[in-house]
Parts: C-alpha cells; sequence; structure tokens
C-alpha cells in the first residue's frame, strides 16, 4: 500500500493519509484498525538539513521526532525519539540510513539545520515519523520515500514552493519506476 500526506501531495496511486504528525497518526492507525495491509510504503516531500540537494530522491526507514527547542535544552523526551522501522524481507535491502526528522514545524534555521544536521538526522518532513511509529505499533514493514524540495534555512518556504511541482513529478515518475504501479 503506497501512502501520502494530501494536501497538494496527492498521487492516483497513493492514499492520503493527512498532514504533520496528528493527523497522518490518527488515519494512519484507523486503516491499520480497519485494514491493515502486509506492507506500506510512505512518499512525500522533504526539506535536507544540508547533505541532499534539490530533487534528489531518498528512501528510509529511520525517523526521529527531534524538536528545535531539545537543540537549545530547553526540553527533552522520556520516549524513543529516533525508530527504525518493522522489518521483514521487501525492505532488508535499502541501503541508506538517512534518518528523516519529523516536526509539526518547518525549520528555518540554518544554524537548527547543522546542528540536526550533527545529530545524524538528514532530512525532514512532518509525518514520517509517525507513520513509523504507527507501523511499529502494527508490526507493519514500511519504506519512506522523499524527494528534497527545499534546504531548512529561512527560504524554506519559498524553494518548497518553487520546486514542489517538479518534485512531485519527480517522485510520481520514480515510485511507477520503482515499484511498476500504474498512473
Amino acid at each position: 500500500m503506497i501512502l501520502c500526506a494530501g494536501n497538494g501531495e496527492e498521487f492516483p496511486f497513493a492514499l492520503p493519509i493527512g498532514v504533520g504528525l496528528i493527523e497522518s497518526a490518527i488515519n494512519l492507525t484507523r486503516l491499520a484498525l480497519f485494514d491493515k495491509p502486509e506492507f506500506m510504503v510512505f512518499i512525500g516531500s522533504a526539506g535536507s538539513y544540508g547533505g541532499y540537494e534539490i530533487f534528489d530522491i531518498v528512501e528510509s526507514k529511520i525517523a526521529a521526532n527531534v524538536e528545535q527547542s531539545f537543540l537549545t535544552k530547553d526540553s527533552y523526551t522520556p520516549i524513543d525519539n529516533v525508530i527504525e522501522a518493522y522489518e521483514n524481507e521487501k525492505i532488508k535491502n535499502v541501503s541508506h540510513k538517512t534518518i528523516v526528522n519529523s516536526s509539526n514545524y518547518i525549520t528555518t534555521n540554518s544554524k537548527h539545520a547543522e546542528a540536526f544536521r550533527k545529530l545524524g538526522l538528514e532530512l525532514e518532513n512532518m509525518e514520517f515519523f509517525s507513520v513509523l511509529r504507527v507501523a511499529q505499533e502494527f508490526e507493519i514493514p514500511v519504506l519512506g520515500i522523499f524527494v528534497v524540495t527545499n534546504y531548512c534555512n529561512e527560504d524554506a518556504h519559498k524553494e518548497f514552493i518553487q520546486n514542489h511541482k517538479e518534485a512531485m513529478k519527480k517522485l510520481n515518475d520514480y515510485v511507477i519506476s520503482r515499484y511498476g504501479v500504474s498512473k
């Protein structure tokens, strides 16, 4: 089953689950309870903390939920904030160990982006942590495929808007080619 956020990131072959950590967790939990898929692929856009270029396509099976307040030592968390996908044969060959960070907020501070990168985080996508957490709870193997639309800096939103249409086309073509889905 192929999933996407929706709200501008729709694909004819993907089921929208909502934007951000909360909507995606609620809708994906509902899906897992009533029509549990054997395997999920989440596709969407991502911001780069600097290690990936605009329009790079990246596959990942590791997500984090590290907030900016953690960087400034203004918060801590008692929960596991870095998780790896429940694995089976379908995702054992994912070569990248790219960690995708998730938050309901977009990073627009390049110093914070650099600090995230020093922590081993490479990309930012609003939904992936909740997708992995729900998948983990229901023992569903999952993979994320992301296209970089912007860098996480003061121009993040402008770059996202400027690159979004072309990025979605590149992601669409990649998924069709890699997974043989039809339009």
